[in-house]
């Protein structure tokens, strides 16, 4: 839903109505333009509020890893992996927006800290884990929103390749599940 048309937009606003296109879109047809265009105003203005459309993008990533619950101590990594890509899920293209901002803009996340949060607290390095296991998320699930691209275009559905409830959905909790068990062997004295 589009904000009203008042003529003048906060930030907030701006990103609200950039997480629309980019569900309505996708990521490559999210432009400063075609928001510019959006919203009523030259592109030129966008930039009053954002440096560039990566400032913009880095800040649609954290309003798309705001949908993270809290991180809780002790919690089970599974659980607060399942939380991260619920969240990239929720929108088209979530996953490639909050990878591309993590490769430009590298640093604790809300994700990395849910993550870290659900490591062991005697683990030497659980922000190194907490990266790790965040970058197995990003790779699952920016390949997992590829397959539902290809299958609403009509490429995936005569293969058969896109199974989100079966079968990529056991990889994603197998690959949690054993970057778990690693974890937990570098926890341990040798």
């Amino acid at each position: 839903m589009t904000p009203a048309r008042t003529g003048r937009h906060d930030r907030e606003q701006i990103i609200g109505v950039a997480l629309e296109l980019l569900d309505r879109y996708g990521l490559p047809d999210l432009t400063m333009r075609r928001l510019a265009t959006e919203l009523e105003v030259q592109a030129s203005a966008l930039y009053w509020h954002f440096d560039s459309k990566q400032d913009l993008l880095s800040a649609v990533s954290n309003r798309i890893l705001a949908g993270i619950p809290e991180p809780t101590p002790g919690e089970d990594l599974l659980d607060a992996a399942h939380a991260v890509r619920d969240a990239l899920l929720s929108y088209r293209d979530g996953a490639e927006v909050v990878m591309s901002s993590a490769a430009l803009r590298p640093g604790p996340s809300r994700a990395e800290d849910a993550l870290r949060a659900a490591l062991s607290p005697t683990l030497p390095d659980a922000g190194l884990a907490a990266t790790a296991v965040l970058q197995f998320i990003l790779g699952h699930t920016t390949l997992v929103q590829q397959r539902m691209h290809g299958e609403s275009y009509g490429a995936a559905s005569s293969t058969g390749a896109l199974d989100r409830g079966g079968h990529d959905a056991a990889v994603f909790d197998a690959g949690i599940t054993l970057l778990s068990r690693g974890a937990d062997l570098t926890s341990t004295p040798r």
